[in-house]
């Protein structure tokens, strides 16, 4: 047996023992969509085609840390719930993306996926990677989801303006009236955030048109992943913000994900703000949201259930288990006039057992023997309103309201993360879904939502009301 043979035999080998570790795992999630093995981050290439749902995302198959080149791993989907494991999609094995195979998007046109990433490169020598030494090239790739036709690097690295740093990436693509546009994040050599936006009328030939946004607009030093989508008649614009000072309840992640209502100037391709931006997501973990259009006609929303360079404040215990992060559940988002709303898919009532339902005049605390479980979805509609309602999840994670504040916090369990917390006027309804070691919170209807990871021991999971209100209880464990 050759070396090439003999080291391709024991990864093989590697990922079979990590594969049968994995499974065995009490944290393993049960509904949410993971890595088979090692790293997992930002969704990427989105899309519905021909009936399938295609999910690819960063991966590092070999290492739960992603200190590694990362490719394009990929499930598929007839339901948006069951998915299947297919085979690596891109791998960093050219000149241009022999670094990592970095976030992209997808469009279908002409019975073709469509898909554009960024390529990576980082150049030996003395350099910091930022304002030298690195390359971040645009690929094309052709494809029907599955094989590659054609790739191609169509925005080589050189041909970027000038006055950006080495952080030039994150292509979404889209069209409007005939014409292809796509929308690069970027950092300015002076280290301000901005969206650059380029020109094309066969997917192919790109023309550099200005910046979309950040000439008279500042938030940060880097703006990741945008995305653009009209919704409701509205112009929405999403970016992953880096540098963002953190404020009493806002922006206390190290890395944000939010968006902006405007309108754009079609013919100056400027994008023009109508509002602050506002977070998606008030948890520990979401970061590098994409959205796409399915063929129900619904804008559908994925985000990483992880963040970059979270430690020393905190971390996933599940690295020495050989995996690490996840994606949220998709999320149908809608527009009622002033903000953007989140909702769970209907899709995930599949996954519902038999539910227990409470009404429940809450005077001081309450529980039931069927109020517990690691895997459900609870549901509660307050009828009189509160100021004071606790619910305990979980070993150590509590929800709590105090008539002007909602917070999500973690004991130990959360292996670091300690409080998130919003401003709230009124509660009116909590819909959350508990995964094995991980939570999702929709508030009021999806006005706000929180995302974390948690790892709570095993056989810890009694659901504790406590506080004042009356109360509409309602428990679907999830069968498997």
């Amino acid at each position: 047996m050759d070396l090439c043979a003999k080291e391709a035999w024991q990864e093989l080998e590697q990922q079979s023992e990590l594969k049968t570790k994995i499974t065995q795992d009490n944290w393993r999630l049960y509904f949410h969509l993971m890595p088979e093995t090692g790293w997992m981050n930002d969704p990427n290439g989105l899309c519905q085609f021909n009936g399938v749902y295609h999910f690819y995302h960063q991966y590092v198959p070999q290492n739960p840390a992603g200190k590694e080149a990362p490719h394009w791993g990929h499930k598929t989907s007839t339901n948006l719930v069951d998915f299947k494991e297919e085979a690596i999609f891109l791998s960093p094995e050219h000149s241009y993306d022999r670094n990592g195979v970095f976030s992209g998007s997808a469009i279908v046109k002409d019975d073709q996926i469509h898909f554009f990433y960024t390529g990576n490169v980082k150049n030996e020598g003395d350099h910091d990677y930022t304002f030298s030494g690195r390359e971040q090239n645009t690929v094309h790739v052709i494809s029907d989801g599955y094989s590659i036709e054609k790739q191609e690097v169509v925005i080589p690295h050189e041909a970027y303006p000038a006055g950006f740093t080495d952080h030039i990436r994150d292509p979404k693509v889209f069209e409007k009236e005939g014409r292809y546009y796509m929308i690069l994040g970027a950092r300015t050599r002076e280290s301000e955030g901005k969206i650059l936006i380029y020109q094309s009328e066969d997917l192919s030939q790109w023309t550099y048109q200005g910046i979309f946004l950040g000439d008279d607009y500042s938030l940060g030093y880097m703006w990741e992943c945008p995305d653009f989508f009209q919704l409701d008649g509205q112009d929405i614009l999403l970016f992953s913000p880096q540098g963002v000072d953190p404020q009493a309840y806002a922006f206390n992640n190290l890395y944000q994900s939010g968006y902006l209502l405007g309108e754009v100037d079609w013919k100056n391709l400027k994008f023009k703000p109508t509002s602050d931006f506002v977070e998606l997501d008030r948890g520990f973990d979401f970061y590098a949201p994409q959205t796409f259009l399915d063929q129900k006609g619904r804008r559908l929303l994925w985000g990483w259930m992880g963040l970059g360079d979270t430690s020393p404040e905190y971390s996933n215990p599940t690295v020495t288990r050989g995996w690490q992060h996840a994606a949220t559940l998709p999320r149908e988002l809608s527009f009622n006039g002033q903000r953007l709303i989140q909702q769970p898919l209907p899709e995930y009532q599949k996954l519902r057992g038999k539910s227990v339902f409470w009404n429940v005049e809450l005077k001081d605390s309450f529980t039931a023997p069927e109020l517990a479980g690691e895997v459900y979805e609870l549901q509660v509609e307050l009828t009189q309103q509160t100021k004071k309602l606790q619910l305990l999840l979980r070993q150590d994670t509590i929800l709590s309201y105090d008539g002007q504040i909602f917070t999500l916090s973690h004991g130990p369990s959360g292996y670091g993360r300690k409080k998130r917390s919003i401003q709230l006027s009124e509660l009116r309804q909590i819909q959350l879904f508990m995964d094995t070691s991980s939570i999702e919170v929709f508030i009021n209807n999806g006005e706000y939502t929180f995302t974390s990871r948690l790892y709570p021991q095993k056989g810890k999971d009694q659901i504790v009301f406590s506080g004042t209100g009356s109360l509409a209880i309602q428990l679907w464990p999830f069968s498997n």
